[in-house]
């Protein structure tokens, strides 16, 4: 996997903060919170170039994570949740942000050879976590995710995007009713 410079420093960042740490989720989440707000007020443009930094810091987040034996899933949903936490700081776009940081954890985790479909519960689970401990519309934040790691699913293939619509609709941590209209097309 090719990181970009800036995840490759996330993905450093993260292995140094979470080796050893007695709360490595919660390391884990801060340290991504602090990254994506760091890098955010960095660039000024949080709409564009913030946003695709914030991308490169879960992309880094979930590589680094893996690479201390954390679970992928665990990872996912951390650094996801981090990252929507963080563009809510820096008063960003929670529901954009949503959608980006759950296809960046998707694809880091398609790039390690995860599972697909557990990583896609996983990514929406985080960006809903954050969504409601920030005080974010859910509804929203949902659609968004679902439609994010579709967008990634499919860009991986069929078999790929298959999967993932299947463990969206059965995972019993996630709003039934929005996913359904998502995956079935009526919200697309």
């Amino acid at each position: 996997m090719v990181l970009s410079k800036l995840a490759e420093e996330v993905s450093n960042t993260i292995v140094a903060t979470i080796k050893g740490a007695d709360d490595v989720l919660g390391s884990l989440r801060g340290a991504v919170k602090n990254q994506v707000t760091g890098a955010m007020k960095d660039v000024g443009d949080m709409a564009t170039t913030g946003m695709d930094a914030m991308v490169d810091v879960v992309k880094g987040a979930v590589t680094g994570a893996s690479q201390v034996g954390t679970s992928l899933t665990d990872s996912i949903k951390e650094a996801v949740s981090g990252a929507v936490n963080g563009v809510s700081e820096v008063g960003g776009d929670v529901v954009s942000a949503a959608g980006k940081a759950t296809s960046a954890a998707f694809s880091a985790a398609v790039d390690l050879g995860g599972d697909v479909a557990s990583a896609a519960v996983s990514a929406v689970e985080g960006a809903l976590s954050a969504a409601g401990n920030i005080g974010a519309n859910t509804t929203d934040v949902a659609k968004e995710s679902v439609m994010g790691v579709l967008k990634a699913a499919d860009a991986v293939g069929s078999q790929a995007g298959s999967s993932v619509r299947k463990a969206l609709l059965t995972a019993v941590s996630l709003p039934k009713d929005i996913i359904e209209k998502i995956v079935k097309g009526s919200e697309a």
